[in-house]
């Protein structure tokens, strides 16, 4: 088995490219990947295109990669949440796109994507501006929107502990998106608070296999992004 460890953030984002996309975990806080996304922004990639569930709070994370311009496109449900101030600056100028998804919709699409399901048919947004120009077809009486899967380049996710082959266990809520989008990119990172060998986690509790996990990156100590913004910090 390969062993999937990388010696630093630094080096578990190298290869990301201008133009990438990439899923980010995390719902708000929860389980959002702080320290991958910061080395992101040391790396430099530009004109990405980012799907999460909402676009990050003050000055630190997801919301310090769009603050420092490297996002071209975000796909989420939630753009302005508490603390979020970045992202509304950069849509009103017209510098970041944004494609407005439906919670459910945004999480069957990830999960699609990962399973190879093409597209599909949900009655989400059906009447409202988030279903004008989408084919429609109607099932017993009722009318569905065609949703198409989702798939990303990157995947950048937080876990509470993984083993060295890349299997993963995560801290209750905040495993949110994270199994869903490990199986819908082609390259998976994920960042554990603890990198165990492979037998100490338990088979049957193995949330995210490791067949769908490239590269594995111990961080023992997680920066919190409420504690950060409490702080003021900002990044970089």
């Amino acid at each position: 088995m390969i062993d999937k460890r990388v010696v630093s953030a630094a080096e578990a984002v190298a290869d990301i490219a201008d133009g990438s996309s990439i899923m980010i975990g995390g719902f708000g806080e929860a389980g959002s990947p702080i320290e991958l996304i910061h080395a992101l922004i040391d790396q430099g990639a530009s004109d990405l295109t980012v799907i999460s569930n909402n676009t990050g709070s003050g000055q630190v994370g997801l919301a310090a990669l769009l603050k420092e311009r490297r996002v071209s496109k975000v796909i989420c449900s939630f753009p302005k949440t508490l603390n979020s101030t970045v992202f509304p600056e950069l849509y009103r100028e017209g510098f970041t796109e944004l494609e407005l998804v439906p919670q459910g919709t945004l999480a069957e699409r990830i999960r699609a994507g990962g399973a190879g399901v093409p597209a599909f048919y949900t009655p989400t947004a059906v009447g409202t501006p988030l279903g004008e120009g989408k084919e429609s077809r109607e099932f017993d009486g009722r009318e569905y929107l065609l949703e198409y899967g989702l798939t990303a380049d990157y995947t950048l996710i937080k876990g509470l502990v993984a083993d060295i082959h890349g299997n993963v266990l995560y801290n209750k809520t905040a495993r949110n998106f994270a199994p869903i989008m490990a199986s819908a990119a082609d390259v998976t990172i994920v960042q554990a608070t603890t990198v165990v060998e492979p037998g100490v986690i338990d088979p049957e509790t193995v949330v995210t296999p490791g067949i769908f996990v490239d590269r594995v990156l111990e961080v023992a100590e997680p920066a919190h992004e409420s504690e950060l913004i409490a702080a003021g910090e900002c990044y970089p």
